[in-house]
């Protein structure tokens, strides 16, 4: 490129998946051509799809340094909080009065979880541990024998209840404690999304650990210790709820709401609808499927497009939904792996061995390679500080 063409200015708004995903697809697809600024006031990335399993004692969530990667992206960061988007002028105000120009942005803010039912533990990643410590202390004390885990009538992403339901039996099968465990969900098989083979696999799974599902079923709380279910004659009496959080859309001040609960609606290059140099990726988005996976292809394809209006020889291609899942719980990880069409899935795959590389939780053609470097630079400096007794910042070693 010539340096005296003017950069086109991009503006991503957000700090999670689908904004880092498209920095990196950006920095691939057009180099210099653009000037990336990134609007975000989180410090940490935080690779939440782990944060599953640490109230078994699982491997934690991986924190990032969220400037280790602007730094490593060269780009701009502004540590503050959009507050809305004048599109007329192609301004984003922020909350701390700044005013950012953009030629192309890309909104990436996420979802906002619902207020929580009544007598239901509504679960949250950011304190998993938290909230379930209670709950496994009591069953492991015998308090604790009948746990109903149930997905809402919206649900985006109902892989994380059947992972708490499978640890938290196997947490009783190794405490040798009799609890009745049951998962209800509207779905009409068990993660029905990744298709009939996979969802076999699961049933199957659950079965192995006494899980009783119930299916193409609503429910809803009567009482601390009553649930009604629409297929079931009598309500189940339990001593614990825990239900996943429904979603509703972030609602940006100057961005066009044209779908339901304040999403945004975008078209297959993830642009927004009526909107030419505007752009949206992942759970803000009006696609029916909330998973990073799908965040970072959404990014990919806004990515491209926003390449292109910066004069880089591509051809924008429209985005093709795949799901990629591990279901965690139960043994050994279960790879599943789908195309999806409308809100449901096609073309399915599932295997014990992994069926991408790398074999991440997130499937994200550039954010996952980048993390696994990070990571691998980090555990040859955990490895060299502990072989020199000291540990990766130069103190000395406890061991």
């Amino acid at each position: 490129m010539d340096s005296s063409a003017r950069q086109t200015k991009v503006l991503i708004v957000g700090g999670g998946v689908a904004a880092l995903e498209a920095a990196l697809a950006l920095r691939h697809y057009a180099g210099d051509r653009v000037q990336t600024k990134m609007l975000a006031p989180e410090d940490q990335f935080v690779y939440r799809p782990m944060s599953v399993g640490e109230p078994f004692g699982h491997a934690v969530a991986h924190s990032y340094p969220l400037d280790r990667i602007i730094a490593d992206l060269e780009i701009e960061r502004c540590t503050d909080t959009l507050q809305w988007v004048d599109t007329t002028a192609r301004v984003v105000h922020t909350e701390r009065g700044q005013r950012l120009k953009y030629d192309a942005l890309l909104l990436a803010i996420g979802a906002r979880p619902y207020a929580p039912p009544r007598h239901a533990l509504t679960i949250d990643p950011t304190r998993l541990d938290e909230q379930l410590h209670d709950m496994l202390h009591d069953l492991e004390g015998g308090r604790v024998h009948n746990i109903a885990f149930v997905i809402p009538e919206v649900c985006s992403w109902p892989l994380p209840i059947y992972e708490l339901a499978l640890m938290t039996a196997a947490r009783a099968r190794e405490m040798n404690v009799d609890t009745q465990i049951t998962l209800v969900t509207p779905e009409q098989a068990p993660l029905e999304i990744f298709g009939t083979s996979a969802s076999a696999a699961v049933s199957r799974r659950l079965g192995a650990y006494g899980i009783a599902t119930i299916t193409s079923a609503h429910c809803a709380m009567q009482g601390p210790r009553s649930l009604t279910v629409s297929t079931t004659e009598e309500p189940l009496t339990v001593d614990q709820v825990v239900t996943l959080p429904a979603l509703h859309g972030p609602a940006v001040p100057g961005i066009p709401r044209t779908a339901a609960q304040g999403f945004i609606s975008v078209d297959c290059h993830s642009r927004v609808t009526g909107l030419d140099t505007v752009f949206a990726a992942g759970d803000m988005t009006d696609f029916p499927i909330k998973l990073g996976g799908v965040a970072a292809d959404q990014a990919d394809a806004a990515a491209e497009s926003i390449a292109a209006l910066a004069g880089a020889e591509i051809q924008p291609r429209p985005l093709v939904a795949r799901i990629h899942g591990v279901l965690l719980g139960g043994g050994e990880p279960l790879y599943m792996q789908a195309q999806v069409t409308g809100s449901r899935g096609t073309h399915s795959r599932v295997s014990a061995d992994p069926l991408w590389t790398p074999a991440t939780r997130i499937y994200a053609r550039y954010l996952a390679p980048y993390l696994q470097s990070l990571d691998a630079v980090a555990h040859h400096a955990d490895r060299v500080g502990s072989s020199s007794g000291l540990d990766q910042r130069g103190v000395p070693s406890p061991l």
